[in-house]
């Protein structure tokens, strides 16, 4: 298992589409969502505190249908409108603190590289080093975080500061697992938000 440093000034927390969609109220929730965004919350705010840029992703269409692409074939939920950018469903969910100084991110697609300005972000501030927690861990985050690795950033992915749902009879705990796994073995340090936290008051 890798293990990496944290120099603030290099690194950039990413908060995954924390949207009241996925974080409550919604049949694409994640049962633990409100709970990831109340750690989310904390250790944002430790960022914050240290030096280390804070970003906020969103994953939104427009109405019009002009940018949904295949995923009008693929993803009910495009398909219904969840994530069309002026629907409250797609919106920062309201339990999510955000401060003048942070970034957010609109994306049309599962990763928070594709089609968007954020590795220009990174780059013109120097960052080299991502941790990455949000909803839903096997889709917008993982995709992050393999585009990040593939990109050559350091990734921090949280065990318990990401979350998703049950897919048919597979559950979201299994899921939960498969992810973490896979990505521990190549792609990120995975680590809790408690552990995160640690290495940050440290640096």
């Amino acid at each position: 298992m890798v293990e990496f440093s944290v120099v603030p000034e290099r690194t950039a927390l990413i908060n995954i589409d924390l949207q009241e969609c996925f974080v409550r109220d919604s049949p694409i929730a994640a049962p633990e969502g409100p709970a990831v965004l109340e750690r989310l919350n904390r250790l944002a705010a430790a960022c914050r505190q240290a030096g280390i840029a804070v970003i906020h992703t969103r994953f939104v269409l427009r109405p019009d249908g002009s940018n949904m692409g295949i995923l009008r074939e693929t993803s009910p939920p495009a398909r219904e409108g969840i994530l069309n950018e002026d629907a409250r469903s797609a919106q920062l969910d309201r339990g999510l603190v955000t401060e003048k100084e942070d970034i957010i991110l609109d994306k049309s697609r599962f990763g928070a590289f594709f089609n968007t300005d954020l590795e220009e972000i990174l780059r013109r501030r120097g960052i080299d080093t991502l941790i990455i927690g949000g909803i839903a861990t096997n889709f917008c985050c993982e995709t992050t975080a393999r585009e990040a690795m593939q990109r050559d950033f350091r990734v921090f992915f949280l065990s318990d500061g990401t979350a998703t749902a049950d897919i048919g009879e597979v559950s979201a705990a299994e899921l939960q697992r498969a992810s973490l796994t896979t990505l521990g073995f190549l792609f990120a340090q995975v680590l809790t938000v408690d552990e995160m936290l640690e290495m940050i008051v440290r640096a």
